[in-house]
């Protein structure tokens, strides 16, 4: 009979319902997108740094191993590093950011296609004039661009030959002495990649460089001990931006619940009086609209899943070379709980009023 009434007081009142239903659901879809769009990025990362084809890693003093360091690494590290016994193939990058959050990427293409095995170009092919660039495809159909196309980076337009599936290394490749001379870089990169002879000599050769005075403080890492490092946990600004925004939804989930029970419990005060009257207890009104939160955060929760899923295929299909996101259901039941918990502190207040309303009171009321 009482889930009878809870479901007929939420239909009765259909807009506000559904208003209230969307509300926790937006709360709940922009903590799903948040997550999604760091799990999605990080993965992104780490297929790319895997694409390299690399076995180690190494990155200039002062850089964080998930972080851009600008190109400050002698060039001629390299062939030091290609000397080093069990090494058998080396190659350097120099990347260099610009519009933001976008970075252009200087390889030889030579080693680098060693290095990983080789380019599969769906259209064009390698670099023949200096300011050729190639790119990838998730960049080439999100920007609309094709073979031929002009791309305007660090005050240069460069032409594209070449378009690679997506995954290696960057989204922007051009030669790596005409990125040097453009930024002024010259004889610099800003990561060097080794590949070894065997996987066993990987931890030794990783000993042997970090035991090189002339590399000391310098950032040597394995690719699979890189890779791992590119988690919410291991990045703290992204972990703490996550924690913002699981504030600021329970935030919004009570103050929206909160209003809807607070109006509910003024329009339905002959009613709660009426209740009252026929000997509902203080702990039966207020299980009322205890139930009603409850439905209404369940409800908003599945919206809310349903609109992560939406900004998720959005985000993959028009931004992707930009922003990549993934469904994070390990994340569904902690949303549940958020919402929930914002859910019933909103609830306290009014259910508190209305099972403290005299009931002579509640009938006269007008």
């Amino acid at each position: 009979m009482i889930n009878r009434l809870v479901f007929e007081n939420l239909k009765h009142r259909k807009l506000r319902t559904a208003l209230s239903c969307l509300s926790i659901g937006f709360q709940v879809s922009m903590i799903l997108a948040v997550v999604g769009l760091s799990h999605g990025m990080l993965q992104d990362s780490i297929n790319r740094a895997k694409g390299v084809g690399a076995d180690i890693m190494i990155k200039p003093p002062g850089a964080s191993a998930i972080s851009l360091s600008g190109a400050s690494m002698p060039e001629k590290f390299l062939k030091y590093f290609a000397a080093r016994p069990h090494v058998t193939k080396v190659a350097g990058i120099n990347v260099q950011a610009y519009a933001g959050l976008s970075t252009i990427t200087g390889i030889n293409l030579d080693e680098f296609a060693a290095l990983s095995g080789g380019m599969k170009y769906l259209e064009g092919g390698p670099f023949k004039e200096k300011n050729d660039m190639i790119v990838d495809d998730w960049y080439a159909e999100q920007s609309k661009k094709k073979v031929g196309d002009t791309v305007n980076a660090l005050n240069i337009n460069w032409r594209i030959c070449g378009i690679v599936p997506a995954g290696k290394l960057a989204r922007q490749l051009v030669s790596l002495k005409q990125l040097q001379t453009v930024t002024n870089s010259d004889e610099k990169i800003s990561q060097a990649f080794l590949k070894v002879d065997y996987k066993d000599n990987v931890a030794p050769v990783i000993a042997a460089l970090k035991a090189v005075p002339e590399l000391e403080g310098y950032g040597i890492y394995s690719i699979e001990e890189f890779v791992s490092l590119f988690s919410v946990n291991n990045v703290p600004a992204l972990k703490g931006f996550i924690y913002v925004i699981t504030g600021l939804s329970v935030i919004v989930g009570f103050l929206v619940v909160g209003l809807t029970m607070y109006t509910t419990v003024l329009e339905r005060t002959r009613e709660i009086g009426i209740l009252k009257a026929l000997g509902a207890s203080p702990g039966d009104v207020m299980g009322i609209l205890v139930r009603e939160t409850l439905v209404l955060a369940v409800v908003g929760w599945i919206c809310g899943i349903l609109l992560s899923m939406a900004a998720n295929w959005s985000i993959n299909h028009f931004i992707r070379a930009n922003m990549q996101s993934e469904l994070a259901p390990d994340w569904w039941p902690t949303a549940l709980g958020i919402s929930l918990t914002a859910g019933l502190l909103g609830a306290v207040y009014p259910g508190m009023r209305a099972a403290t309303q005299d009931a002579i009171e509640a009938l006269s009321h007008e």
